[in-house]
């Protein structure tokens, strides 16, 4: 017995031109491919009766087996943020000299520098601080013979 494909397409138009965007496929057909499975079926097989591909045959499998999971996921952005904006807010009013990094240890939490930077973003506030500025290659901008600190004789920029 083979049973044809079970797919929900979403419907959306673009510019005048009908596009198709996948939904996931019914909990039916995954209730029977896991049954099949359960059956002691091989992968192979199922994936011909059914008409899926065995990669996903595998992957409903793999999640009902790891997570107990038999429902598709949702689909997109979870939309977490994981960045307190109040906290990072007040944070760059007290370190306003602080660099990313800093400021991700300042939260004490674990997350790439680019979700403080999208952050920083959303509330409004630009961050230009470099972690270190190379150094000009057209002139020097201190002098040798001055200690840290200290104004040299040597214009940084020759002047007209």
């Amino acid at each position: 017995m083979r049973f044809g494909r079970v797919r929900c397409l979403l419907l959306t138009w673009t510019s005048g031109k009908q596009q198709q965007m996948a939904a996931p496929y019914s909990q039916d057909l995954r209730d029977r491919v896991l049954a099949a499975y359960d059956r002691g079926m091989k992968t192979k097989e199922i994936s011909t009766v059914f008409d899926v591909s065995p990669a996903w045959a595998r992957r409903v499998k793999q999640r009902r087996r790891e997570f107990g999971e038999t429902t598709p996921r949702k689909v997109g952005n979870p939309g977490i943020c994981k960045v307190d904006r109040t906290q990072l807010a007040e944070l760059v009013r007290q370190y306003p000299d602080a660099t990313l990094a800093e400021l991700r240890e300042k939260l004490g939490i674990v997350c790439g520098l680019s979700t403080i930077c999208t952050a920083l973003k959303k509330l409004g506030l630009s961050f230009i601080k470099r972690s270190s500025t190379p150094p000009s290659r057209i002139v020097r901008t201190w002098s040798r013979n001055a200690p840290n600190g200290v104004a040299g004789r040597e214009m940084s920029m020759p002047g007209g």
